[in-house]
């Protein structure tokens, strides 16, 4: 039964829509200019910056009085409140599970955020199990996680396909332990020469589907 491991964010489960959303209706709130949602989006750079960092930025932009914490607890709870599982992906996955293969998510990010959000959206009853990185104390791309995500399951890494639309930390990752991959690439074009991906798709249903068919 080969791997299939999957990123989380943007690829399993949208979170940049629910946190664009989440963004509109803070800035409206403290009475910021609509236009502020670029800055915001760079600052959170799709997650991964550190919440504190984020939460920082934005108490010292808008010079709010609010504990730094209060912000990092409204930003966890923004992404987990919001985002949903689409029935689609959903059925994907148990396609490539009848198919043979194991799914298995791989994340960067806190455990507390990325388990509450697979578990409330019911993920957790289409992959076989989840790796996140505060957890191993191990990141994507560093070849190890992809290990312990193979170490976890009792399944040999051999065969396994990674998919993700980090470019750095998903193909990156898989280049880096010698997999093959599959790139979301939400819009954007490949621009890294160091690497690249097997297949590219416009979605993780299209992604799934590619590995399937390899």
């Amino acid at each position: 039964m080969p791997l299939l491991l999957l990123d989380l964010d943007n690829t399993l489960l949208d979170r940049a829509g629910p946190f664009r959303a989440w963004g509109e209706r803070f800035l409206a709130g403290v009475g910021a200019p609509p236009a502020d949602i670029d800055w915001l989006l760079s600052i959170d750079a799709d997650g991964l910056t550190d919440r504190w960092d984020v939460a920082d930025a934005v108490r010292d932009r808008y010079r709010l009085r609010i504990p730094s914490i209060d912000l990092v607890e409204e930003l966890h709870d923004c992404v987990v409140a919001d985002v949903r599982l689409d029935p689609l992906v959903a059925c994907a996955l148990r396609i490539a599970d009848e198919a043979g293969w194991t799914p298995v998510v791989v994340s960067n990010g806190a455990v507390r955020q990325q388990e509450a959000v697979i578990r409330r959206t019911g993920l957790d009853r289409f992959v076989a199990d989840w790796v996140i990185s505060e957890e191993v104390g191990v990141s994507k791309p560093n070849p190890r996680i992809f290990a312990l995500a193979a170490r976890r399951v009792r399944l040999p890494l051999r065969g396994a396909w990674v998919v993700g639309d980090g470019p750095e930390v998903d193909i990156g990752g898989a280049a880096a332990v010698g997999l093959p991959s599959v790139w979301l690439h939400r819009g954007r074009s490949w621009v890294d020469s160091r690497f690249a991906p097997t297949r590219t798709a416009d979605g993780v249903i299209a992604a799934v589907a590619a590995v399937l068919a390899a």
